[in-house]
């Protein structure tokens, strides 16, 4: 495991545990590049069944959440992108608000437009997008209607 990727487990668990131990209060603005959010994303994982929550930066795009699945630029797609596309129903948490969400790729015309708002904000991006040969899903969260408990 590299330095980058062990400081990266330790920041995202740190997150994602002050994220639910506060409510969402302090996560959501932990450590967000301008221009960016912070969400708890909960998807079902692919080989476990069982729930996986792992916190991200994201874009807002009117009603709808836009994460990226670059897994520090590896050139293997991340467990939560792996797991959102066996089961695309997920439940999105910004703060104290949950919401039901339907994941999906971004369109290629979707993507040339919110590729580079992510690089714009979080120049990281760019980085581990030039360390991959793999393109780097850009994955848009749409609501499904229906707030979570």
């Amino acid at each position: 495991m590299t330095v980058e990727r062990a400081v990266s487990r330790v920041f995202w668990n740190l997150h994602r545990g002050l994220y639910r131990v506060s409510g969402g209060r302090i996560g959501e603005r932990l450590f967000t590049p301008k221009g960016l959010g912070s969400l708890l994303l909960t998807s079902t994982g692919h080989k476990s069944g069982q729930p996986r929550s792992t916190p991200l930066f994201y874009l807002a795009d009117g009603d709808r959440r836009v994460v990226v699945a670059s897994n520090l630029g590896s050139g293997l797609d991340p467990a939560r992108w792996r797991n959102l596309r066996a089961s695309p129903e997920a439940e999105v948490r910004i703060g104290p608000r949950r919401r039901r969400v339907r994941a999906r790729e971004a369109t290629v015309e979707e993507r040339a437009t919110l590729w580079p708002r992510f690089v714009a904000a979080y120049p990281n991006y760019a980085r581990y997008e030039q360390r991959t040969s793999r393109p780097i899903p850009v994955v848009v969260l749409e609501p499904t209607g229906t707030a979570a408990s």
